[in-house]
């Protein structure tokens, strides 16, 4: 059984389009408020594995526990792609990811 020592952080990605890029800055600065987890940039872009425009939330392993499940119930149709953080990128996004919504094809090339 796999330990989960290894993981330092996780990330939750919020996917939006600029139809929801509105809502999606406030769910994400909503939870940076409520948990205290660090929000990244809000990429009107596709950026790194990404297929979508997004924002991300960096979190601790504790944090993390409390923002999943607030994601859950709070994302409002918005697709998140959350992940651990290993230090190993490609297993991380690839075999490790966790959708809420539709999951959508990521870009693993980039992990080459």
């Amino acid at each position: 059984m796999k330990q989960t020592d290894s993981i330092t952080s996780y990330h939750a990605h919020i996917y939006f389009d600029a139809a929801s890029v509105v809502q999606a800055r406030a769910l994400c600065q909503q939870a940076a408020e409520r948990f205290s987890v660090e929000m990244g940039r809000v990429h009107e872009k596709n950026v790194g594995p990404h297929p979508m425009w997004s924002c991300q939330l960096a979190a601790t392993p504790e944090q993390f526990a409390q923002l999943l499940p607030w994601l859950a119930l709070n994302r409002d149709g918005l697709v998140v792609f959350a992940h651990p953080e290993t230090g190993n990128a490609l297993a991380d996004h690839r075999d490790h990811g966790i959708w809420l919504g539709t999951g959508l094809e990521l870009d693993l090339s980039i992990f080459g």
